[in-house]
């Protein structure tokens, strides 16, 4: 029997990590105390499978099963979201950032290279947190700390179980760690300054 190395372990466990995260996140879609936005889910769902492929393709190895279940998860939760017609709106930016999600596929086709493929789909998951930073600064209460929490942990992980260290390997997760250390440290710091001022 073979026995995991530190990599394969490492993806493991941010793998399990992404799993304790997301499964109160369904559990509250399937009861239908929230209703995700089905498009945003589907514009994520479009990146993390295509930067999973970009690196599986710039041989990742085990930092991309995270990604991929990752992907796998996002799909399932656009499906349900679309299957408890949650909100199905669809704003202009949302066709945008679609738009830009499935131009990644062309750029890698013509360069053969999948570096410009994560570019762009790092830069259109990056500003898909917008509304959310815009969010959690108004609301701190509204949102949970301890979910992006999870997600910050889970990156780092990603990041230790890759096999090849790249740009095309790395970036998506590290921008993705930036962004959920920044809104965990936003929500606690602004939960912190409206308790201080009442």
């Amino acid at each position: 029997m073979e026995v995991l190395n530190y990599k394969q372990i490492a993806s493991v466990l941010a793998i399990s990590i992404t799993f304790c995260a997301y499964y109160p996140y369904v559990r509250t879609i399937v009861q239908g105390k929230i209703k995700p936005h089905v498009f945003t889910w589907v514009i994520w769902s479009i990146t993390t499978f295509i930067v999973f492929l970009a690196q599986v393709n710039s041989h990742a190895g085990a930092g991309a099963w995270p990604v991929g279940v990752s992907a796998v998860i996002t799909i399932c939760v656009a499906l349900l979201a679309y299957s408890k017609r949650a909100d199905s709106s669809v704003a202009r930016t949302d066709w945008l950032f679609f738009i830009a999600a499935l131009s990644s596929l062309p750029f890698w086709y013509i360069t053969a290279d999948p570096l410009w493929a994560v570019v762009i789909l790092t830069i259109v998951d990056m500003l898909g947190f917008a509304p959310t930073y815009r969010k959690v600064y108004r609301d701190p209460f509204g949102d949970d700390p301890w979910f992006y929490a999870q997600f910050t942990v889970s990156h780092i992980l990603v990041i230790v179980a890759m096999d090849q260290y790249s740009i095309t390997t790395t970036l998506f997760p590290v921008a993705m760690l930036v962004a959920c250390l920044l809104i965990t440290v936003m929500i606690l710091v602004r939960r912190r300054s409206l308790s201080a001022a009442d």
